[in-house]
C-alpha cells in the first residue's frame, strides 16, 4: 500500500509541476510572440520546425497541428539539416527552432546557416539569453524552473511547454486565417471529426434500399417489405405521401398481443407523425436527433417533403461518426 501511495503522490507531483509551469508561460508572452505570428503569416513560404532529441519528437508534433490547421509546415531533424536535409528550406519559408538549452552544437552550427540563407528564425527557448534565444529573429521565451523528473534531467515540463507554445502559435495561426470548420473538414475527409463536418444524409443513403408500402398494404406485405430491404423499418405511405413509419419492433409487439393479422393494414399499426430530417442535412444532425429521440432509424425526405430513404444507426457507425 505503500508504494501504491507513493505512485499516486509521484503522479500527482508530476502533474502539478506541469501544470504550474504551463500556467507561468502566459506571462511570458511578450511582443516577440506576437510579431513572430504576424511573420509566419504574412509569409509567402513555409514553416520548418526543427529540433533534436525529444524537442524533435516535440517538433514533429508541431508540424501536425500546423498543417491541420492551415499552415504548411515541414519538419527538419536539427543533426540531419547539417548533413544535407537543410535543402528542405526554400526561399521564403519560416523556420521554428525548439531547444531548451538553446546552446547544443547542432544548434550552434545550424543557426548561421540558416541566416545566411536570408532565413528568419523563431526560437522557442528556456534560455532567452542562450546563443539560440540571441541569434534568432523572434525568441519565445519557454522557461521552466524544472523539469518534473526528480533528477531534474529528463525532459518532461520542458518538452511540454515546447508543445503548449506550439499549440498557441498554430491557434493564433488559426485564428489570423479565419479558419472555419469547413476549412477543417478539408484538411481531415478521412477522419471521424471530418466525416462530422463534410458527411451529408444523401451520402448515408445512397446506397440503401428504400422500404415503403401503401397504408392499405396487409400485415403480411409490410413484414416482406422489412424483412427484404433489412433496415428493420419501412415508411408508410398514401399517395407517395409519407404517413407513417413502421418498425421490426412494432411488429413484434403487435404478434406479442395477437397472432390474427390477416385483416390488419399497415394503418391499423404504423406510428403517425415519423421523425424526419431533410436528405441535404448533416450527417452528425440525423445522430443527433436518433440520439435525441432514443430511436435507431429516420426516414430522410427531400425539398419537397417526399419520402427518399432511411438512416439507420449502422450507417453512422460505419462511417465513424457514432
Amino acid at each position: 500500500m505503500k508504494k501504491i501511495n507513493s505512485i499516486i503522490k509521484t503522479a500527482k507531483d508530476t502533474i502539478r509541476i506541469e501544470s504550474n509551469a504551463i500556467a507561468n508561460l502566459a506571462k511570458l508572452i511578450d511582443v516577440d510572440f506576437e510579431e513572430a505570428v504576424k511573420f509566419i503569416f504574412n509569409s509567402k513560404g513555409r514553416v520548418i520546425v526543427t529540433g533534436i532529441g525529444k524537442s524533435a519528437n516535440i517538433a514533429t508534433k508541431i508540424v501536425a497541428t500546423l498543417n491541420s490547421t492551415g499552415t504548411p509546415a515541414i519538419f527538419m531533424h536539427a543533426a540531419d539539416a547539417i548533413h544535407g536535409d537543410l535543402g528542405n528550406v526554400q526561399k521564403n519559408d519560416v523556420v521554428i527552432c525548439l531547444s531548451k538549452s538553446g546552446n547544443t552544437p547542432e544548434i550552434k552550427v545550424l543557426v548561421p546557416l540558416i541566416k545566411n540563407y536570408g532565413n528568419k528564425i523563431v526560437a522557442i527557448t528556456g534560455n532567452t539569453e542562450s546563443y539560440l534565444g540571441k541569434n534568432a529573429d523572434f525568441t519565445i521565451n519557454g522557461y521552466v524552473e524544472k523539469e518534473a523528473c526528480p533528477n531534474n534531467l529528463a525532459p518532461t515540463t520542458s518538452t511540454t511547454a515546447q508543445l503548449v507554445l506550439g499549440d498557441a502559435l498554430a491557434i493564433c495561426l488559426l485564428n489570423l486565417r479565419s479558419f472555419t470548420s469547413t476549412d477543417f473538414a478539408k484538411y481531415h475527409p478521412g477522419g471521424a471529426l471530418g466525416k462530422r463536418l463534410i458527411l451529408r444524409v444523401s451520402d448515408l443513403i445512397e446506397n440503401n434500399q428504400v422500404p415503403k408500402v401503401d397504408e392499405n398494404d396487409s400485415i403480411a406485405k409490410v413484414i416482406m417489405e422489412i424483412s427484404e430491404k433489412r433496415l428493420g423499418v419501412t415508411a408508410v405511405l398514401n399517395d407517395e405521401k409519407l404517413v407513417g413509419i413502421i418498425t421490426d419492433g412494432d411488429i413484434r409487439r403487435m404478434l406479442s398481443k395477437t397472432t390474427e393479422i390477416a385483416n390488419f393494414t399497415a394503418k391499423d399499426i404504423m406510428g403517425k407523425n415519423p421523425k424526419t430530417i431533410q436528405v441535404d442535412a448533416m450527417a452528425i444532425t440525423a445522430l443527433n436527433t436518433m440520439e435525441t429521440n432514443s430511436i435507431t432509424q429516420i426516414l430522410a425526405v427531400n425539398n419537397k417533403n417526399n419520402y427518399v430513404g432511411v438512416v439507420h444507426l449502422h450507417d453512422l457507425i460505419k462511417e465513424g461518426i457514432f
